[in-house]
């Protein structure tokens, strides 16, 4: 891959990636459902033990970087009878669903009226609401959220360090400068996502975050995937679909995080914001597409899952890099083809992907009496 120009520019903000449509991301979200299961036991727990406000102040839910909703249902599904269980049918619970400026919330809001899985239809007393602003700065009133979730979003940087220039990936990026530069911001981003929410969670209130992770050996997983987009990007600009300079322009601001990074804003008394870390675990989540491989060995089935994850996940910040964005009349040949690309690669070599993850339960002080 030809290394990289800087033309991508450092204070350029980063908007978290949407899905191409409901249904694509419906189908593909079954892979982001690895780990949703422990994390939602975690939530779970979590509602059994916040305290509650007395009617006819709501019970306050609040989803961080909540996409188009899907990766939302079932955890608020769990927690509503836990909830249910400790307070009165009558006693409104409102859902604050949070995500950037443009994110598709017209989908999301369509989510929560459609979906089979939609809470709205178990809990009569149970209310959405949704509010755009990036959940690095203060987005809910102080001391006003009882339960937190966020799943699947603070990997994402709240803007671009600097260009990566032999890979999309900075994990897999060879220049030491560029991994620091992304380091940096990964350790601020933290520090601001935890730090806001330390405000507006209540006293004794609980946040659960299910992120992507580095494992104990630093590797951040999804090698066979990247390598398989990075290759069908070479072989776009080779085809002149694409110049080398948007090539160079692309880059994808996520990273995974290592025990001691996600500690770090705590240190050394073990508490921030009155915050700290009350559960952590960083594991291997499931690999469901190669699940259903071993059941069927059917290799183009199990590229074409991976490849629509990817075009959902990760191709709408690719295309922000063409001449003229997502309006490029090129950007629908761009999804079709890279695609394309990505799956037959994938088919002519079927390998179980890596997925680090981190669950963790943030918990605030309670009042001293």
């Amino acid at each position: 891959m030809p290394e990289k120009s800087s033309a991508v520019p450092e204070s350029s903000v980063v908007v978290r990636p949407e899905p191409i449509s409901s249904e694509t991301y419906t189908v593909t979200s079954r892979l982001q459902a690895a780990g949703l299961r422990p994390a939602i036991a975690l939530f779970e727990q979590a509602a059994d033990t916040v305290p509650l406000p007395r009617p006819p102040q709501p019970i306050v839910i609040a989803d961080y970087g909540a996409s188009t909703g899907h990766n939302s249902l079932l955890p608020i599904s769990a927690a509503l009878p836990v909830l249910r269980n400790r307070t009165r049918p009558e006693h409104s619970i409102l859902v604050v669903h949070t995500d950037v400026p443009d994110n598709n919330f017209t989908v999301m809001f369509e989510t929560l009226s459609d979906d089979p899985d939609t809470y709205l239809d178990k809990d009569a007393a149970t209310f959405a609401s949704a509010v755009g602003r990036s959940f690095y700065s203060q987005i809910i009133p102080s001391n006003s959220v009882h339960l937190g979730w966020s799943s699947w979003a603070v990997q994402w940087l709240s803007r671009v360090p600097a260009p990566i220039a032999d890979h999309v990936q900075v994990d897999y990026c060879a220049d030491e400068g560029v991994r620091a530069a992304y380091a940096r911001q990964a350790a601020h981003d933290w520090h601001e996502f935890v730090a806001f929410r330390g405000r507006e969670l209540c006293p004794g209130g609980q946040l659960v975050v299910l992120t992507m992770a580095l494992d104990e050996h630093g590797e951040f997983g999804y090698r066979p995937l990247l390598d398989a987009l990075v290759d069908a990007l070479d072989e776009l600009a080779a085809d002149s679909l694409l110049t080398e300079d948007e090539v160079r322009r692309m880059c994808l601001p996520a990273v995974g995080r290592r025990e001691a990074d996600f500690f770090a804003p705590f240190a050394p008394s073990g508490r921030f914001e009155r915050l700290s870390i009350e559960h952590l675990e960083i594991f291997n989540a499931e690999d469901r597409f190669w699940a259903q491989y071993q059941a069927d060995r059917d290799p183009n089935a199990f590229a074409a899952l991976w490849a629509a994850f990817v075009r959902a996940s990760v191709f709408p910040t690719l295309v922000t890099a063409l001449a003229n964005g997502r309006d490029d009349s090129r950007s629908s040949q761009f999804f079709d083809r890279l695609e394309a690309g990505i799956t037959a690669r994938l088919a002519a070599a079927p390998e179980q992907m890596q997925i680090p993850m981190a669950k963790l339960v943030l918990t605030k002080q309670r009042q001293s009496k």
